[in-house]
């Protein structure tokens, strides 16, 4: 029979036993120290070295320069000593050297007589004769941080974020003298935006992760982030159980997803305006305003049968609308696509969790009422939803 180990023997094994931990550890560092010195034993077979670079951006920081941030995502160490610039041979500097190691950053400065709203192509060319190409499409004079042109961003994802959320919010006082069922029906178009969001937020992840350098591995980090991000809010939300979330919570759940998804719209915007596209920026401005007036009846549908007040309908508004006016501002001044993906993954898991607590809100109403859960209005108020958000986006979409 086996005796459990009392707790003084747990604790006089515990020593061994991260001692037995480490051996693995040790012996796994020996045997890579082992491989990077002698290369396997095949070093008789290795070809010339891989380079590889990403450009990340290329900025216009003023009249007569070109500024080039790239990143080594590959293997080795790579050396850029000559550049070209529209085919021809320029000089420049680089910061902090023109070897750049492996997973380092740097900057090439080049002097050079750009012509607004003309195109232009920078090449880096290293050691081995490896080309990396980038193009600026419309060459515009980047933006520098300003209170004038802060205000100006500001303003624009205010139209995208804070005024359609706002105007579908005031459809509140007509939901609010419906009945069970037809309530019913606007929560299930609810979830139908809320899935096409999520959907869509995915996507504009993976457009971002495109960008990112290999070794961020970028596909697989959206849905590992998105997967987490929705783990912990499923926790979270069962920490209080034997409670029922309550519509207002729902409602600020939804409004923290949405705003995410909007944060990226204004990322779009905001990068748009900045590399010169004003034409479609403005597409977009326009178009996102349209898209986005459904989601104030989103926001506002869990709590039509309790108001909990203007107080309370400011924070939704702000939070679900006020990510727009960030992303505008991150997106014209400082774009990262790293943040940018890290921040829409974690709204497509926020966005699904909203779809789960909101689909619970429509079982429980539909107990009620004594219908079953899936029925012909709730398909068809989901079915809305989406139909909805899809052709709302032919506007943004190109």
């Amino acid at each position: 029979m086996n005796v459990p180990a009392t707790p003084t023997e747990t604790s006089r094994l515990s020593g061994a036993a991260w001692i037995l931990a480490l051996v693995p550890l040790v012996l796994l560092g020996i045997l890579l120290a082992y491989l990077v010195i002698t290369g396997g034993g095949l070093t008789e077979l290795a070809g010339p070295p891989v380079e590889q670079l990403t450009i990340q951006r290329i900025t216009l920081p003023e009249p007569g320069m070109i500024r080039v941030e790239v990143v080594n995502d590959g293997p080795q160490p790579v050396t850029i000593p000559q550049v070209l610039v529209d085919e021809a041979y320029w000089s420049f500097t680089a910061e902090p050297s023109n070897t750049i190691n492996r997973l380092e950053r740097a900057v090439f400065t080049i002097p050079y007589p750009w012509v607004a709203e003309e195109a232009h192509e920078v090449v880096l060319i290293t050691s081995l004769g490896t080309t990396f190409a980038g193009e600026i499409a419309v060459a515009v004079q980047t933006p520098q941080i300003s209170g004038g042109l802060i205000a100006q961003f500001g303003l624009v994802g205010m139209y995208v974020g804070i005024v359609p959320v706002f105007l579908g919010m005031l459809w509140y006082p007509f939901m609010r003298r419906l009945s069970r069922s037809a309530m019913n029906f606007i929560l299930a178009l609810t979830v139908g935006l809320l899935v096409f969001l999520a959907v869509g937020t995915w996507l504009d992840a993976q457009e971002f992760a495109g960008e990112l350098p290999a070794f961020w591995q970028g596909v697989p980090m959206v849905a590992f982030i998105a997967l987490i991000a929705l783990g912990t809010l499923l926790v979270v939300g069962s920490l209080g159980r034997g409670s029922k979330t309550t519509p207002l919570g729902i409602a600020y759940r939804i409004a923290l997803g949405i705003g995410l998804h909007n944060l990226g719209e204004g990322l779009a915007i905001g990068a748009a305006f900045a590399q010169g596209e004003a034409a479609l920026g403005t597409f977009l401005v326009l178009g996102f305003t349209l898209h986005n007036i459904t989601e104030g009846v989103g926001i506002a549908a869990p709590i039509v049968r309790r108001n909990p007040g203007l107080k309370h309908f400011a924070l939704l508004l702000l939070l679900a609308g006020g990510p727009a006016i960030l992303g505008t501002w991150v997106g014209g001044f400082a774009f990262n696509p790293v943040l940018a993906t890290i921040f829409l993954a974690v709204g497509v898991g926020a966005i699904l969790q909203v779809v789960w607590e909101v689909g619970k809100l429509i079982a429980r109403s539909a107990d009620e009422i004594g219908v079953s859960l899936v029925n012909w209005v709730n398909l068809a108020g989901v079915t809305v939803g989406i139909a909805i958000m899809y052709f709302t986006a032919f506007m943004v979409k190109f």
